[in-house]
């Protein structure tokens, strides 16, 4: 198993003489990775007001080039800490493939964050679009670190590690390396890679009255993510789904092989119509006609299952239902609004709340595109199993590596 390892240390004035325990305590950690094989890659950044790159994962290539520089760190100083920040940061410029990071080959994400106090900005934002990228992440803290957080910011609430004090460190290093040793263990054993049977992907478009004047604007959209997708029999699949008072299928996930036909039919698109928006209605119909092996989906055979809904209003009917029925079943819902659709409920329908998209109008979709392609080539989806109730199996994990 390759993993590529990111330690977050807090280098703040606050932390101030105790970051040479945590600068120990990382170099005790590095001694015992596989750097000089290539298995093992590590990075450091760090944070306060302002996160700071020390070194990337493609950097260094052997055990003792991370060693000597893990043990030369010097904190960067300033306060107070935004750790959401930081987060982000590391997402969008350290587990990325020119930095170094081996996730589209099938190494292991892992951040270890190091807090040395309360964030001045909220992290669950970013700490959710860690999770949702697949990224491992421990947080370890001291007793001026806010252990709600922590608790956001870890994996699993075993990955939050409390302590008085960062001089308290190697009480912890055994029981924290225990928990990096087994990440992944589970994935392999029990999970199934999907790369070669690419994704099943939804558009479920607002068609109502009040988008015709958008529709256009939408359709551009869609042509500009779809002209990314590897479309094929055992890659990508697409369909589209219009809906307002009623739902009307486009095409499915097997009515087309090949991108160009798909992108034809997109552009061939005409606006529905109709009032109101019945958007629970929709996500029903998806569920019992679209996502099916008989419409095409692919869910059966362990394929990733991917919505992605734009509304431009407030349903008219209940989504709680047929929302949480899909999650249930391990579609993957991405929501895009504007500033006339209800952002709660959008959220609720989303797998994440910040997997939700807005722009203003849907004349703006061009500004979210390239965080669509974001989160869509990074997204960790579950899929259920087939039959749970017969193969008593866990959740099989599937992850999406390659861009939109």
């Amino acid at each position: 198993m390759t993993r590529d390892i990111v330690f977050l240390i807090d280098g703040s004035d606050d932390v101030g003489s105790r970051f040479s325990a945590i600068r120990e305590f990382v170099a005790k950690m590095v001694d015992s990775f596989d750097l000089d094989q290539g298995k093992d890659k590590v990075a450091v950044v760090q944070y306060s007001n302002n996160p700071e790159l020390n070194f990337n994962l493609n950097t260094y290539n052997t055990r003792e080039e991370v060693f000597n520089h893990v043990t030369s760190l010097k904190p960067k100083g300033g306060r107070p800490q935004y750790i959401g920040k930081a987060l982000q940061f590391v997402r969008d410029n350290v587990f990325v493939p020119n930095a170094g990071s081996r996730r589209n080959e099938g190494a292991k994400q892992i951040l270890i964050v190091f807090a040395g106090g309360r964030s001045k900005d909220s992290p669950r934002g970013p700490a959710s679009m860690l999770k949702a990228a697949g990224i491992v992440t421990f947080a370890v803290g001291s007793r001026l670190s806010n252990s709600a957080e922590l608790q956001v910011i870890s994996s699993e609430r075993n990955y939050t590690y409390s302590i008085s004090d960062f001089v308290s460190l190697p009480r912890i290093q055994q029981n924290l390396m225990s928990h990096l040793n087994q990440v992944g263990v589970e994935e392999e054993t029990e999970g199934v890679q999907s790369d070669e049977k690419g994704r099943d992907i939804v558009f479920l478009l607002d068609g109502s009255d009040s988008t015709r004047n958008a529709f256009s604007a939408i359709q551009d959209f869609l042509y500009n993510i779809i002209e990314r997708f590897e479309i094929g029999l055992k890659k990508d699949r697409v369909a589209v789904i219009q809906f307002s008072n009623l739902t009307q299928a486009e095409f499915f996930l097997n009515s087309f092989t090949r991108r160009e036909d798909v992108l034809t039919a997109v552009r061939k698109l005409s606006h529905k119509g109709g009032r109101p928006l019945n958007t629970g209605a929709a996500l029903q119909y998806l569920r019992d006609n679209v996502l099916t092996a008989s419409a095409g989906s692919r869910r059966l055979e362990g394929v990733p299952q991917v919505l992605i809904l734009l509304n431009g209003g407030k349903s008219s009917d209940n989504v709680d239902t047929p929302a949480s029925a899909l999650k249930q079943q391990g579609v993957f819902v991405i929501g895009i609004g504007t500033s006339s659709s209800d952002i709660n409920e959008l959220q609720k329908i989303s797998s994440d709340p910040s997997l939700t998209l807005s722009v203003t109008e849907f004349t703006e979709l061009p500004s979210v595109q390239e965080q669509l392609s974001s989160v869509m080539s990074t997204v960790l989806v579950r899929a259920t199993p087939v039959t749970p109730a017969v193969t008593g199996k866990k959740l099989n994990t599937f992850y999406i590596p390659r861009s939109v």
